[in-house]
């Protein structure tokens, strides 16, 4: 436990003045109507729409499973996140501007745009339960796990103390403030979280007992967790950290904040940019800086800790107040911010809780939003008043602040739930991408995709096919093959589904084509039948797609390269860090021209 200063306190109050003091000044106009409170009247710029995804997407528990992968896996084992990049650049260069171009109030709502029928309303209804309260829930339960254990390490607080504590601002300045109070602070919460992470990185690194950069990098353990790629010869750990997020994860898995096709609470930030460019550059912005700038402060104090605290036993002597149930590699994030001085202690503090706040206030006004368009007003409440509405919007996210924390204090792991998100969502990945893009695609397929996807993920987690018991591996299929799978079961069956069930009326498909143009080859048949029944649709000039994907993979270059050039800068292997400065710089250059020769097409 750590004694804060005054310093610390004086950093700590202001920083929540300032927080509840955005919420409470945004709060008229964000209660004027649904869609002030929700998308902010959809007039919000690119750039404080991509500092509010950078922020959101940096939680309280994002550093604690950084330090989990390093501690366990190496620097390596991030390619079960840094994989996701290839799904966040698809949806900058193809979904965004379809996103936008849509109108809709949120993601779910375009299931009664894409399909028609009661399989298309149960599908809204069934999905707002689902993702907006189940998913929504576990997921800030795990990030406010990890605030247990910051609280409970650095300040010797019991578990409530800390939920109390963590979520009494948050859900005040998010029921308050709406969609608006929550971008607004993400604004500040972002510049204080890194200003934190990178304070704590360098000061861990000097650390007596570590030593300097030179002497953690010549570490015998830290060694054996440098490699950026997983060491070829070894099969065991090539397919599950490289191999597996490459080929399968990134475009299978349904995962909050890196949806294939766009979704959840990016999808939120599209909806409510100016227009197409703006959800565009928002997400493109977002890109760049989660996976090219953010990742080294927290993978530095991961390296650092396995210096300070080897293992689990260290920690546990370290920190006797921490329960059992609560003891994890993840913890050790937590213990090096003990050894921060006065001062710096208090904004790494503030930084964490900035980093709580920006992820819980996003996931309580997107869940909520859900609660809201997609289930209380199309289930309960069709006629539903403006003030209604977000009087119901205000009540969901106080519910779901409370369902979160009660969850939370049942947990013990960041990584296992990590891990659990991926496998439920995995296999529906496919049709959030091609839904756009084939007219063949229904309700059923996703419905079938659903219920496939999460009972296989079940089956392989509370059964033998694939249960620990006792840390001990009892079933009979390794830990990769799972997710591989349940991707291959899933696909198949929703494939077949797709055939075996009769599509969409041809009028939900001609109004879907009429809104979103989205062209291709993979509309052929309804734009042929359509002309032939004399209906009109805006010519296209020139599919798309075919530049997009070509944006993606040069964005890929660029924002990798810029990654692992600044990764091996640290290393202290320069030719290595100039090599892919340069094929980053050269990336860039060609993906602006090419941007300058479609930008034209958007609107």
């Amino acid at each position: 436990m750590v004694t804060l200063g005054s310093w610390d306190y004086g950093i700590i109050v202001v920083f929540f003045a300032l927080t509840l003091g955005i919420g409470l000044y945004v709060s008229k106009s964000s209660g004027k109507s649904s869609e002030d409170f929700f998308l902010s009247g959809r007039s919000m710029p690119w750039w404080l729409l991509g500092m509010s995804m950078v922020a959101t997407t940096f939680s309280t528990d994002t550093p604690n499973l950084v330090t989990d992968i390093v501690r366990t896996n190496g620097v390596s084992g991030n390619w079960v996140w840094w994989a996701f990049l290839l799904t966040g650049l698809l949806t900058v260069f193809i979904y965004a501007k379809l996103w936008r171009k849509s109108n809709v109030s949120t993601d779910l709502e375009f299931y009664e745009l894409r399909y028609g029928g009661a399989a298309a309303k149960f599908l809204r209804g069934f999905r707002a339960v689902y993702l907006g309260v189940v998913f929504n829930v576990i997921t800030m339960a795990a990030v406010t796990l990890a605030a247990i254990k910051i609280g409970g390490v650095m300040l010797g607080l019991e578990p409530w103390q800390t939920v109390v504590s963590a979520g009494l601002v948050t859900v005040i300045f998010s029921a308050v403030g709406g969609f608006k109070g929550v971008v607004y602070t993400d604004f500040v919460l972002f510049f204080v979280a890194m200003a934190g992470a990178v304070g704590a990185a360098y000061y861990s690194i000097n650390l007596p007992e570590v030593g300097g950069i030179g002497a953690l990098l010549s570490n015998k353990v830290v060694q054996t967790k440098l490699d950026i790629i997983p060491d070829l010869s070894d099969t065991g750990s090539l397919v599950p950290l490289l191999i597996i997020p490459l080929a399968v994860q990134w475009w299978s898995s349904w995962y909050p904040g890196a949806e294939p096709g766009g979704g959840g609470y990016i999808a939120q930030r599209m909806l409510s940019a100016k227009d197409e460019r703006h959800a565009i550059g928002a997400t493109f912005f977002f890109n760049i800086m989660h996976y090219a700038v953010r990742p080294w402060p927290w993978i530095l104090v991961a390296l650092a800790s396995l210096v300070v605290f080897p293992d689990l036993d260290s920690i546990k002597e370290a920190f006797p107040i921490v329960s059992d149930d609560k003891l994890g590699h993840d913890l050790a994030y937590s213990a090096m911010l003990t050894k921060l001085p006065t001062g710096l202690l208090g904004l790494v503090l503030a930084s964490l809780v900035a980093a709580y706040m920006s992820t819980i206030s996003t996931q309580l006004n997107w869940g909520s939003s859900y609660i809201v368009y997609d289930f209380y007003k199309q289930r309960i409440n069709p006629t539903a008043s403006e003030k209604q509405l977000v009087r119901v919007g205000r009540y969901a996210t106080v519910g779901l602040m409370v369902l979160s924390a009660l969850l939370a204090l049942a947990l013990q792991n960041a990584l296992q739930l990590f891990e659990l998100l991926l496998v439920f969502g995995a296999g529906t990945g496919l049709i959030f991408i091609l839904r756009w893009f084939w007219w063949r695609i229904n309700a059923w397929s996703e419905i079938t995709a659903m219920f496939v996807s999460g009972g296989l993920s079940l089956l392989f987690k509370l059964t033998p096919l694939g249960l620990y018991l006792f840390d001990q591996k009892i079933g009979i299929l390794p830990d990769w093959s799972e997710y591989v799978l349940v991707v291959l079961i899933t696909t198949l069956a929703w494939l077949v589904v797709t055939y075996a069930t009769p599509p969409e009326k041809e009028t939900v498909l001609f109004n879907f084509y009429r809104k979103i143009n989205p062209g291709g080859p993979g509309w052929k048949k309804v734009v042929e039948k359509g002309k032939r029944n004399g209906i009109h649709f805006e010519p296209t000039t020139g599919w798309s797609v075919p530049k997009g994907l070509l944006a993606m993979f040069l964005g890929s270059i660029f924002i990798y390269a810029s990654l692992f050039a600044v990764g091996y800068c640290i290393y202290g292997k320069w030719l290595w860090a100039s090599i892919l400065t340069l094929c980053s710089l050269i990336a860039g250059a060609a993906l602006l021209l090419l941007w300058n020769k479609v930008k034209e097409s958007i609107g």
